[in-house]
């Protein structure tokens, strides 16, 4: 669970990065787009690792409601991000950076 939570922590990280580029050069919207993507997936993977290590014994179904509502929360930024809304987008990626690192440092 360690590792999809670190990967999903550094995907978030490098969406920000993308975000300045979107602003500053022509290929910075497709890296943002495919980031998106990959962004996604390492939340689902979380998913899958949280209840994995629950079924297995290993883990607490706490773990599985965090990751799926954190699911929910990549689901509310990549919905907002094709909408334009950048006033929520931008706002909402910090919250998933902070949330994301602090439930890697509980780990």
């Amino acid at each position: 669970m360690r590792i999809a939570i670190a990967l999903q922590t550094l995907t978030i990280f490098l969406q920000a990065v993308s975000a300045g580029l979107l602003l500053t050069s022509s290929y910075g919207e497709t890296l943002h787009g495919v980031g998106a993507r990959v962004m996604y997936g390492a939340s689902m993977l979380y998913v899958l690792a949280a209840v994995l290590a629950w079924k297995r014994g290993g883990g607490s179904p706490r773990h599985v409601r965090h990751a799926s509502g954190f699911l929910a929360l990549a689901s509310a930024q990549v919905v907002l991000g094709i909408a334009h809304v950048p006033s929520v987008h931008l706002p909402l990626g910090v919250l998933m950076f902070d949330l994301s690192v602090l439930a890697l440092a509980r780990r």
